[in-house]
């Protein structure tokens, strides 16, 4: 076999190394990832970084219910959307580490032969035992890129997960409060109702001694039915969120232990100012500054692949071409050889991969863009909330006092005759809309403390070091 001398290599080197130089610029270079936020990204809410501690929280900090917390370890576990995003996470893996062992030279074995037999003649035969090499020398970065947005692929999928973690902490304390929001409105619908059926009684009994018409004891009898059917809605909706936080733990419908909605309690330092530079723990900002990344090295890739490449490859083994007898001593062979492609007649297709790319950089451009925005306002809306339902607390529990008491002084008015029916049901709707609203505001509360959290990235596993 012949064999390509050294000289000519070299030759081949040097022309490939000086066309990079003509043509390559730009295929090396590294992303840099956006440091700098508009401060102006939380409207006119205080900044300060003494609110750094409330994204760095452990979950546990913020969620102290003993039955909450048993349930968001359950769904850690068990959640099949959780489970999936690692299982993103393993497949990215493979990538990177297909991705590194590009670098090396691929190697295969050859082996061949062939066996003569011929009658009165000794059998004859050939055989060849030889390895192949190749290996693309990356001179024009085609490895280096695909390695950097496979590296980039990973950190996004890990931060999908994060994501992924986080909205299911999030998730599971939101339908937790729910429940218990429920659980305190049917215990009102249900004293309601005993209440209720007492009015009803005293009607009746007033009506039978000529102190009230029928019109006024119907009213307030199909009052009564209207209250019973509110209860029997409150332990539907139970069921079907109870269902719900199944789906999230990953189980079949089974019964959520729970505590009480006035035992729940949230950290001071909600109230604190918060810095713009804390979106950054945000899982899926930080997924949208990898997918950059990689819409970056993708259209460095794309400029790579307008360029030449350059191969080397050889041939090392035995070979034997004796026809007289199989085992005759075998012949050593070798070969090496470089070759240079350049392409021609295809490099419209390239330049149009080209453009492709660098529209697809400028999308990942806009969709973090657009995420950093949606996170501010997140943020922004959050905290507003948090704040405002806070100052309602207050004055919610000083209108159910004052309505207590005046649903009580109506009650009583009415059995001695001095108002009517329609105060005594104007009074008890009124008290019983107040209840609800009151429990409202409160489930608001922690709603809103739960998606601040949340909008500031956290409930993110903080052994993983940001990206």
């Amino acid at each position: 076999m012949n064999k390509i001398q050294k000289p000519s290599i070299l030759v081949i080197l040097l022309c490939s190394l000086f066309l990079t130089r003509l043509t390559g610029c730009g295929i090396y270079s590294k992303y840099q990832p956006v440091q700098d936020l508009d401060s102006t990204l939380y409207g006119d809410l205080p900044l300060s970084d003494t609110a750094a501690c409330l994204a760095n929280l452990d979950w546990r900090e913020l969620f102290t219910d003993p039955c909450l917390q048993s349930l968001i370890d359950t769904a850690l576990r068990n959640n099949h959307d959780l489970r999936i995003a690692h299982e993103h996470v393993l497949q990215a893996e493979a990538s990177l580490r297909g991705a590194q062992l590009a670098y090396l030279p691929s190697v295969g074995l050859a082996p061949a032969g062939a066996f003569s037999p011929m009658a009165g003649v000794s059998a004859s035969g050939t055989y060849d035992l030889v390895a192949n090499a190749s290996w693309e020398i990356d001179i024009f970065g085609r490895t280096l890129n695909s390695l950097r947005r496979a590296k980039a692929a990973k950190a996004q999928m890990l931060d999908y997960e994060q994501a992924a973690r986080c909205g299911l902490i999030a998730g599971v304390a939101n339908t937790y409060y729910t429940l218990l929001m429920l659980d305190a409105q049917l215990e009102i619908a249900e004293q309601t109702e005993e209440t209720w059926a007492q009015t009803v009684y005293a009607i009746r009994r007033m009506k039978d001694a000529g102190m009230a018409n029928e019109a006024g004891a119907a009213q307030l009898e199909a009052t009564y039915y209207s209250i019973q059917t509110t209860v029997l809605d409150f332990r539907q909706q139970i069921r079907e969120v109870e269902n719900a936080m199944c789906l999230l733990l990953g189980s079949t419908h089974r019964d959520i232990p729970r505590t009480t909605l006035d035992a729940q309690s949230l950290p001071d330092r909600l109230e604190v100012g918060i810095p713009v530079q804390m979106l950054y723990n945000r899982p899926d900002v930080r997924a949208a500054q990898q997918n950059m990344a990689q819409a970056f090295y993708a259209a460095n890739l794309a400029r790579s692949n307008c360029l030449p490449s350059l191969s080397l490859s050889g041939t090392f083994g035995w070979t034997n071409h004796d026809y007289v007898q199989i085992f005759n001593p075998a012949q050593m062979i070798s070969s090496l050889a470089a070759s240079l492609f350049v392409p021609l007649f295809n490099s419209g297709r390239n330049i149009a991969e080209v453009r492709m790319a660098k529209s697809q950089q400028e999308e990942a451009a806009l969709l973090f863009t657009k995420t950093v925005l949606s996170a501010g306002n997140e943020v922004n809306e959050a905290l507003t909330s948090y704040q405002t339902c806070l100052a309602k607390c207050d004055l919610y529990d000083r209108q159910v006092e004052a309505l207590t008491r005046a649903q009580r002084a109506t009650s009583l008015m009415m059995q001695y005759g001095s108002t009517t029916y329609l105060e005594v049901l104007t009074a008890q709707n009124t008290l019983l809309n107040a209840q609800f609203t009151r429990i409202s505001n409160r489930m608001s509360l922690l709603q809103s403390a739960v998606s601040l959290y949340h909008a500031l990235g956290g409930g993110r596993d903080l052994s993983q070091q940001t990206q």
